[in-house]
C-alpha cells in the first residue's frame, strides 16, 4: 500500500502539537521531545507507506517516539529494544490504549503546557515567536528567518539561546489547576496574536504574511481545545476578520490601501461569515474581554457594505469599552481615527495630543496627527507630523502612504 505523500505530510504537521506536548510532560526536555518525535517521524514515512495508516497518528507518533528516545536506556536496563521498522504496523493495543488516554482530553493541558513553554516570562516576544513557530508549527529555521528577514544562522541562534532558556527556568510540568490555566491562557492568546501580527504588519511581503495562517491556525488549535472560552473566540474572529482583508489592502505596485477606499468586493466573505459568527457567539457569554472588543469592532467594518455604511458611532464606543478594559496610548490612538468621523478632527485632535510622549516614536500616531492637522487646514503642522511619520515608517508601503499626504500638501 501506498499513501499520498501529501496526506503524510498533513497528517504529521497536524499531530505534531499534539505528539511534541505529549513528550515535552514525558521527557520534561524541549530539546529531546522535538528530536523523538523527529525520531517518529522518519520511521511513520515508512512504517505508514508499507502498513497503512495508524487509526491516530499522533498517539503512534507519541508512542514510538518515546521509544525512539528511550531505546538506549532499554538497551542499558536489558529491556526490549525499539522493534526495527519491519515490524511496526498499527500497534494493536498499545496504541489503542494511548489515543484513549489522549481522547479523554490529557492532551489539552498538554499543549496548553507547550504553548505556555514557548511564551515563558523570561523570553522575549521575538524569541517566544520564533520558538512557536519551531516547536508548535514546525517551520524550518529558514522558513522563521525569511519571516523576520534575519539570516538562518541569526535565526539559529535565536531558538537555540530559547531553548536554553526554557531548560534553565524550571518550567512546572505537572497539571494546571483551573486558576493556572486561564493565566497561562492569558499569556498564550497574546503570543499567537504577535505571530499574527508580524504577518498582519509586512502583508505586502507574501513571506512574512504566511505568518497570519500560522497565527490563525494556531489560534484554531487553541479555540478547539477550550471551545467555551469568549476571548479565545475573539481572538480568532479577530484574525480571521482582520486577514480578510488581505487582497485589497495593497495596489499593483504594492503600496497600502485605506480601509475606506479598499474594494470591498475583493474580502474573504467566508472568513468573514466565521469571524462574524464567533463575535456573535462570545458576546453570548457576557463575558468581555480585550479581543472580543477589537473583533466587535472589526465586525462593524465587515457588516458595512460601503465605507459610508460604517457605523463609526458603534466603532468610537467600542473603542471607550477597549480603553477601560486594556488602556493604551495606542487604543486611544484608534479611538481617535473613530472619533474625528462622529465629532471632527478638532475633537480628536484633543484625544491625540495628551500622548505625544509616550507616541513620539510611532509611526502611526504622526500620520494620524498630520491627518487631522490637514483637514484642519493647518498644512505647516501638518507636513511636519507627516515628515516624522515618514522617517519613522516600518515599511516602504508606509512611507509612501504619507508621501501621498505629502504631496497633496505641496500641490495645495
Amino acid at each position: 500500500m501506498s499513501l499520498d505523500t501529501a496526506w503524510t505530510r498533513d497528517a504529521l504537521a497536524a499531530a505534531r502539537p499534539k505528539a511534541v506536548a505529549a513528550l515535552l510532560r514525558y521527557f520534561r526536555d524541549l530539546g529531546t521531545a522535538e528530536e523523538a518525535y523527529q525520531e517518529a517521524c522518519l520511521k511513520a514515512l515508512t512504517a505508514w507507506d508499507r502498513n497503512g495508516p495508524p487509526r491516530d497518528p499522533a498517539a503512534w507518533l507519541i508512542f514510538v517516539g518515546r521509544n525512539a528516545a528511550l531505546d538506549g536506556v532499554r538497551r542499558r536496563a536489558r529491556l526490549t529494544a525499539l522493534p526495527d521498522d519491519a515490524a511496526l504496523s498499527d500497534l494493536g493495543d498499545a496504541e489503542a490504549s494511548l489515543a484513549d488516554r489522549i481522547d479523554d482530553g490529557a492532551y489539552r493541558d498538554d499543549i496548553l503546557r507547550l504553548l505556555f513553554v514557548c511564551c515563558h516570562p523570561d523570553l522575549p516576544a521575538t524569541g517566544s515567536v520564533a520558538l512557536a513557530l519551531r516547536i508548535v508549527s514546525g517551520l524550518s529555521v529558514a522558513q522563521i528567518a525569511r519571516a523576520f528577514l534575519v539570516s538562518e544562522a541569526a535565526m539559529e541562534q535565536r531558538i537555540t539561546r530559547a531553548k536554553r532558556v526554557v531548560a534553565g527556568a524550571g518550567v512546572p510540568f505537572n497539571a494546571p489547576g483551573a486558576v493556572e490555566r486561564a493565566e497561562r491562557l492569558g499569556t498564550v492568546a497574546p503570543m499567537l496574536y504577535l505571530v499574527f501580527n508580524e504577518g498582519y504588519s509586512n502583508a505586502a511581503d507574501p513571506a512574512r504574511a504566511a505568518l497570519c495562517d500560522e497565527g490563525i491556525r494556531l489560534a484554531r488549535l487553541l479555540l478547539r481545545l477550550f471551545p467555551a472560552e469568549p476571548e479565545i473566540m475573539g481572538l480568532l474572529a479577530l484574525m480571521l476578520l482582520q486577514h480578510s482583508r488581505l487582497a485589497a489592502r495593497f495596489d499593483a505596485d504594492g503600496a497600502a490601501i485605506l480601509l475606506e477606499d479598499q474594494d470591498r468586493s475583493r474580502w474573504d466573505a467566508r472568513a468573514i461569515a466565521e469571524g462574524l459568527a464567533l463575535v456573535d457567539k462570545a458576546m453570548r457569554h457576557r463575558r468581555p474581554g480585550p479581543y472580543q472588543a477589537q473583533a466587535a469592532i472589526a465586525a462593524l467594518h465587515a457588516r458595512a457594505a460601503d465605507a459610508s455604511d460604517t457605523d463609526w458611532a458603534g466603532i468610537d464606543r467600542l473603542y471607550a469599552t477597549l480603553e477601560r478594559l486594556q488602556p493604551s496610548p495606542v487604543v486611544t490612538l484608534n479611538r481617535a481615527v473613530a472619533h474625528a468621523k462622529v465629532h471632527g478632527p478638532a475633537a480628536a485632535l484633543a484625544l491625540l495630543e495628551p500622548l505625544g510622549d509616550r507616541l513620539t516614536g510611532y509611526f502611526h500616531f504622526h500620520g494620524v496627527r498630520g491627518a487631522f492637522l490637514q483637514q484642519l487646514g493647518r498644512a505647516g503642522e501638518a507636513r511636519d507630523a507627516f515628515g516624522r511619520a515618514v522617517a519613522l515608517a516600518n515599511t516602504p508601503a508606509e512611507a509612501a502612504h504619507i508621501r501621498t499626504h505629502l504631496d497633496r500638501l505641496q500641490g495645495a
